[in-house]
């Protein structure tokens, strides 16, 4: 099995909860500053198994794990390594492309620099930027189709205290890897909305977090809310301007 770019190399979002202000990094509504700047990607590897997949939600909340994982890495920050390709990335549209692979696929992805989030079963190695034309060569070869898992049972409601909750929008039907894309968006808006303390409460708990799908009667509700929210450009799967996604703070109680 190859590997699926769920988000045709762009699963582009809006929300004005950025370092950026209301120039949204995420949704191309109208030509922006941001589009005269070099544009990269984040890749994601999704590893699946041909006899063992991961489910659906495992995967899309390790995917939004990840997200978060680079973004507070040491590398991505200051004088790291990885600090100058995160601003670069930042500072175009944001793109998050999302692929499969396993076996001898996995294996070369995973000698390559990057982070790989676990969850219960899933695994997802994620990459610093790289620019839309300068991919490696064993990421570039992989499969852009789509991704499709499933859950085995529903997801508990419950998700208990100190997990923040990304919301996936109930009307609209996109494929497994372009919704990891939207929750990882989610997980990255949720990060900028957070002040320094909470940001070092959800790292040294290890970014708990739960994907839902919101009741189809609270969508509205929430989607107004002014927690961050998603707003897909539009070039794969969904009309350009849907939100598929809004996050919210970790509950405490």
């Amino acid at each position: 099995m190859n590997s699926t770019d769920s988000t045709d190399s762009s699963s582009s979002t809006d929300s004005t909860h950025g370092p950026h202000g209301t120039d949204s990094p995420f949704h191309r509504a109208a030509a922006a500053p941001r589009d005269e700047a070099p544009q990269f990607v984040l890749p994601l590897v999704v590893r699946i198994e041909r006899n063992a997949p991961p489910s659906r939600t495992d995967a899309l909340e390790t995917a939004a794990r990840a997200v978060v994982l680079m973004l507070s890495d040491e590398r991505s920050s200051g004088d790291g390594e990885w600090a100058a390709r995160v601003r670069d990335w930042q500072d175009g549209r944001i793109r998050k492309v999302v692929r499969r692979a396993r076996g001898a696929e996995w294996r070369k992805a995973s000698e390559l620099p990057g982070i790989t989030a676990t969850g219960g079963g899933a695994e997802v190695r994620v990459f610093p930027p790289v620019p839309l034309d300068g991919w490696p060569r064993e990421l570039s070869k992989l499969q852009v189709s789509g991704t499709e898992l499933d859950d085995a049972e529903q997801p508990a409601g419950d998700v208990g205290p100190d997990r923040a909750l990304i919301w996936l929008n109930p009307e609209l039907h996109m494929s497994t890897g372009k919704e990891m894309a939207q929750v990882g968006h989610g997980a990255q808006l949720l990060w900028w909305d957070m002040d320094e303390t909470e940001r070092a409460a959800w790292r040294d708990a290890g970014f708990p977090l739960a994907v839902r799908t919101v009741a189809p009667g609270r969508w509205a509700e929430l989607a107004a809310s002014g927690l961050p929210t998603v707003r897909d450009a539009g070039f794969t799967e969904v009309a350009p301007g849907s939100v598929t996604v809004v996050a919210d703070h970790p509950v405490r109680y």
